[in-house]
């Protein structure tokens, strides 16, 4: 029994969950098709909170908006598009800075798209 239990005990750090600082880490994985969901009643829907700054220089996202869903296909390039059902990725847009979990900023050059960790 107590061998059982001093296993459990061993095995018990690694089942743990993530820490919020690491999952909240890959938003630079955010690309493709993203629905910008403003209504707060489905905010707990959304994969990400976000912020849309109007300062490049404090975002944490340079965000390139691509009019056609095929280029949107690296990091920080996005394709908005209207209907939430063929999103990739799904993001709240708060007013409150800091209720993101991080800050976008939209660029008309695409070679400005870039992602800050």
């Amino acid at each position: 029994m107590q061998i059982l239990l001093l296993l459990w005990m061993a095995l018990l750090p690694h089942l743990s969950p993530a820490p919020a600082s690491e999952m909240g880490r890959n938003h630079c994985q955010v690309y493709g098709s993203v629905y910008l969901e403003r209504n707060p009643v489905y905010k707990n829907t959304a994969s990400h909170v976000v912020f849309l700054g109007e300062e490049e220089a404090f975002a944490d996202m340079v965000v390139f908006r691509e009019s056609n869903k095929l280029f949107a296909d690296a990091p920080a390039i996005w394709y908005v598009t209207p209907n939430k059902a063929f999103a990739d990725h799904v993001l709240y847009v708060t007013e409150q800075r800091y209720q993101a979990d991080f800050t976008v900023h939209f660029t008309d050059a695409r070679s400005f798209a870039t992602c800050r960790e």
